[in-house]
């Protein structure tokens, strides 16, 4: 087995190592011999970008950019670029209804958590770009072309942000959307408190097909959104909630700890059966949320992680169900 999955390894970097000797010998490609901070640059101007992996030189202005997750496609699609290439999500939807036909066309390159090298050889990029990119798939992908990766964090997306419009030299067309972004909070945090008060807020997550579902805690980023806002979530979910990872599991039998003002789910692709098993249990329907209608089911695309295209897309939902006349 070890052996087998050597020799895999091995042929894998043949492979690249092949599709840039035919890149260059198809397309007259000249590499920026630059990837690192212990490579010098012989033939291209670029600037050295700090991140988790190390320190690596960029393109001064990349022109054909990969992203190896949906999150750093996002802030792109934010920042008015649009990238060669990008990854399916492992999980959570799409987000295709807040990038609204800006990425019509991308390839893509597999899922994030098995992404086709040969594909992004092809592609000739001249920039990767992702966030949580493995110590691993960063030699891989650093042999293809300047890769960058970022640490990923629910609450910080606001850093992310900002850090990959860095890479990209539109750092002042981040701050000002961030800006923008928290006027707005500003605005509904005041509604907000003048027309409901400080209701409790539940946010779940039913998980694909797995068969257990989450509440989300205040290490999530949607919770993070309710924080900003001066909402919360349950102090039943508070007092129980784990202090490592940004969800709890619930089972039917504490649907107790649902019991909230309102309640958002978010439904993963290929989790419609399980919701509807919890909505069908006699113990769902005890709780008051549920038998005042104020359950509605939202788009994990954006619910469950995201920047700055996807918070805004939670407060219009939030502003659309919870402020219906604003």
């Amino acid at each position: 087995m070890l052996y087998k999955r050597c020799y895999q390894h091995i042929k894998l970097f043949f492979l690249i190592t092949l599709g840039l000797i035919l890149i260059q010998g198809c397309y007259n490609f000249v590499p920026q011999q630059i990837y690192s901070k212990n490579v010098q640059p012989i033939k291209s101007e670029c600037r050295y970008i700090k991140h988790e992996l190390g320190e690596t030189c960029i393109p001064l202005h990349p022109q054909r950019i990969v992203v190896t997750d949906i999150d750093s496609l996002e802030s792109l699609v934010a920042l008015g670029l649009k990238p060669i290439a990008t990854t399916v999500p492992n999980r959570v939807g799409h987000k295709e209804s807040i990038f609204k036909g800006k990425i019509d066309g991308i390839t893509y390159l597999g899922s994030e958590s098995q992404i086709n090298l040969e594909k992004v050889v092809q592609l000739n990029p001249d920039l990767i770009l992702g966030l949580w990119i493995s110590p691993q798939d960063y030699q891989l992908f650093s042999q293809i072309a300047p890769t960058v990766s970022f640490s990923f964090s629910e609450t910080g997306w606001k850093i992310i942000f900002q850090q990959i419009a860095q890479v990209l030299d539109k750092r002042q067309d981040a701050e000002k959307l961030i800006e923008q972004y928290q006027q707005r909070v500003e605005k509904l945090k005041l509604e907000f408190a003048q027309k409901l008060g400080k209701p409790e807020i539940c946010i779940m997550r039913f998980y694909t097909d797995l068969k257990f579902t989450q509440f989300l805690n205040k290490l999530s980023f949607p919770v993070s959104i309710l924080d900003e806002l001066n909402l919360s979530i349950p102090l039943a979910q508070m007092q129980v909630s784990n202090s490592r990872v940004s969800y709890d599991n619930v089972s039917l039998e504490r649907v107790d700890l649902l019991e909230a003002y309102a309640m958002f789910i978010a439904v993963d692709p290929g989790a419609e059966a399980n919701l509807q098993k919890y909505q069908n249990n006699p113990l769902w329907q005890t709780l008051n949320v549920v038998k005042q209608n104020r359950v509605y089911t939202v788009d994990s695309g954006y619910w469950i992680f995201g920047t700055i295209l996807s918070a805004n897309a939670v407060l219009d939902d939030l502003v659309k169900y919870l402020l219906p006349d604003a």
